[in-house]
């Protein structure tokens, strides 16, 4: 198990590879999640099922990675690392997400964390993701790595108006 480093007494938690039944869970949580949260409708699942079943049929291991993070037995977070489609040398992190009930535990970071760590490994030079400006624990997590915004665009999506945002990371 991998103790947040910043808060030993907190419960333990483990960062794992996605068994049956996780891919669903991420679509799941998702959907819920940002209803609840954000007022998104079902177009927001629809996209995130899409991204899940990409990785799912053909993800690259060499190359692309999922992360489930791991608390007490239950699920509270993922993330998603592959390969940008017209970019080379270049990876997305998607679908990053932490459960209400864990967040604060430094678990989101550490997913992040692991995404770079798993790049420059597998050796892309930038690593870049799309998100919304509402999204503001996210973008506080992506900016304390070391991405920076490089292009924001108004969006109707999900149901809202949005402002995506492009951030990138140079390995």
């Amino acid at each position: 198990m991998t103790p947040d480093p910043a808060s030993p007494a907190i419960a333990p938690y483990l960062l794992r590879p996605p068994r049956p039944g996780d891919l669903g869970w991420v679509v799941h949580r998702h959907g819920v999640l940002y209803a609840r949260e954000y007022g998104w409708d079902v177009r927001f699942e629809a996209l995130v099922a899409q991204i899940v079943a990409d990785f799912g049929t053909r993800h690259d291991p060499e190359r692309e990675r999922c992360w489930i993070a791991e608390r007490d037995g239950e699920n509270v977070g993922s993330v998603f690392l592959v390969q940008h489609p017209e970019r080379a040398g270049v990876a997305k992190l998607r679908l990053l997400l932490v459960d209400p009930s864990a967040r604060g535990l430094g678990i989101g970071r550490r997913l992040v964390e692991e995404c770079a760590r798993f790049a420059r490994q597998a050796g892309y030079g930038t690593i870049t993701l799309w998100t919304n400006s509402v999204l503001v624990s996210a973008r506080r997590i992506y900016e304390g790595a070391g991405y920076r915004l490089v292009e924001e665009q108004p969006h109707d999506s999900f149901g809202q108006g949005l402002v995506g945002q492009t951030w990138e990371l140079t390995l």
